[in-house]
């Protein structure tokens, strides 16, 4: 039988939190205040407006409504919404930037192109 326990809440760094070093985790997590290091995640994590990260990211995914410097590597997937500044490098199998977000650096997506296409862009 599956298991229908709900997942838990995320933790949350609130507003007048500041974290210097190495952030690392096991669950999903809400920045709303500053964190300035790295930020290794096996959760979901939200830069919610006003959030600020000076921090490179490894996590499963990220969705981004404040600010961040610094690269960002999912396992999943990273969004970039409306309002949003992000100054770095992004990696991750599916990159979602809004209109009105601002984004400076790079975009490496990991895509698995079907066979016959992937033949066919090589020529």
């Amino acid at each position: 039988m599956a298991s229908t326990a709900p997942r838990p809440a995320a933790c949350v760094l609130g507003q007048r939190i500041t974290v210097r070093g190495t952030l690392t985790g096991e669950e999903d997590l809400v920045v709303e205040g500053r964190v300035e290091g790295s930020v290794s995640l096996a959760g979901h994590l939200v830069v919610a407006v006003g959030g600020v990260l000076e921090a490179d990211l490894d996590v499963q995914s990220v969705e981004v409504h404040g600010e961040v410097r610094g690269d960002i590597v999912a396992s999943e997937s990273i969004t970039i919404d409306k309002g949003a500044f992000v100054a770095g490098n992004v990696r991750a199998p599916r990159v979602i930037i809004h209109d009105g977000a601002q984004f400076q650096g790079a975009v490496e997506m990991e895509v698995d192109l079907p066979e016959g296409l992937a033949r066919g862009l090589t020529r």
